[in-house]
This record gives C-alpha cells, sequence and structure tokens, in this order.
C-alpha cells in the first residue's frame, strides 16, 4: 500500500512542477496601442481651461521731494590714504610668496640636467631656472608661478623638452617689474 501511495505522491509532485514551470514560462507579447491611438485622436483644446489675468497697469512716475543737501562732516579719506600708502610700502619690502615651481628634472646626472636646462632656457629665455645639488642629487625647477594655473599652462610648454616635469608647492620669487 506504501508503495502505490507514494507513486501517486511522486507523479502529483511532478505534475505541480511542470504546471508552475509552464506558468512562468515567457508571457505573449504585448501590442503597442498607445502610438495608434495618439494618431487617431484629435488634439484637445485646453485654452477653456487656461486661467486669464488681466494685463498690469502702468505705474505712476511721481516725481521724488528734492531734500536739502547734506554736506559730509567726518571725513575718512585721509586716514584711508594713510593707510593704503603704509599698506603699500609694507608690500614693496615682500619678497617671496607661496606659488609653484615645475619640477624639471631630478637625478644624479649632472650632463642629463644641463642639457634639460639649456633645452628649457633656449625655447623659453624669460624663464627663471633654478639648478641645486644636494649630494648626490641634482634638481632643476623653473619659473616662479603665483597660480596654479599659471604653473599648469607653463607646464605644457615645457613637456615635451622635460616629459617627467611636475608641479612643486614652493615658496617663489616676486616679480615687481610684471606689477
Amino acid at each position: 500500500m506504501t508503495l502505490p501511495l507514494l507513486r501517486n505522491v511522486l507523479l502529483l509532485s511532478a505534475l505541480l512542477s511542470l504546471g508552475s514551470c509552464a506558468t512562468s514560462g515567457p508571457a505573449a507579447p504585448v501590442a503597442d496601442t498607445t502610438r495608434r491611438l495618439a494618431a487617431q485622436r484629435p488634439a484637445e483644446d485646453l485654452s477653456q481651461f487656461r486661467p486669464v489675468f488681466p494685463a498690469p497697469k502702468p505705474a505712476a512716475t511721481a516725481a521724488a521731494p528734492r531734500g536739502r543737501v547734506v554736506a559730509p562732516t567726518n571725513q575718512v579719506n585721509t586716514q584711508i590714504d594713510q593707510r593704503l600708502r603704509d599698506q603699500a610700502f609694507t608690500n614693496q619690502n615682500v619678497k617671496y610668496a607661496q606659488g609653484y615651481r615645475i619640477l624639471a628634472y631630478v637625478g644624479l646626472e649632472k650632463d642629463k640636467a644641463m642639457s634639460v636646462r639649456r633645452a628649457i632656457i633656449s625655447r623659453y629665455p624669460e624663464e627663471t631656472d633654478y639648478l641645486t645639488y644636494k649630494q648626490p642629487i641634482f634638481r632643476l625647477q623653473v619659473g616662479d608661478y603665483l597660480t596654479r594655473l599659471e604653473a599648469a599652462q607653463a607646464l605644457l610648454r615645457i613637456r615635451p623638452l622635460a616629459p617627467r616635469a611636475e608641479l612643486e608647492s614652493m615658496q617663489v620669487n616676486i616679480n615687481k617689474s610684471g606689477y
């Protein structure tokens, strides 16, 4: 008795699993009817539902009453002028600022550093170069730039001559003739 019962249970479970697979299969494609319906329907006239506002009235121009002219009593112009002169004098003594230089070469070979330096100076004579030697490394830095934008533009010009060049943030000399 148990064998036919077991066979019926297995048969029933097999039929249920097949039935569930059949219902989860790909569905029939649904036809897109939105385009056909939109083409058949005439455009709706919604003007009756739009609000209507009256045109604004022109503003009346009234002449402002003339008041009496009040002469200033406490002039601070002389004090401001003195402060500006003091600040300008202080700024004349500033020689350095935080900025950027291009690190064109770092290495052990002096000849390579000098050849990169000659290539840069011959192409761009207005650039200032700084060749330093701290045993055993030669460092060639180019330019004094106050903003990163200026330094990045110069770096693009120098890249063909020094492919491994990069920007370096440091204290730079201020060029007083340019200001």
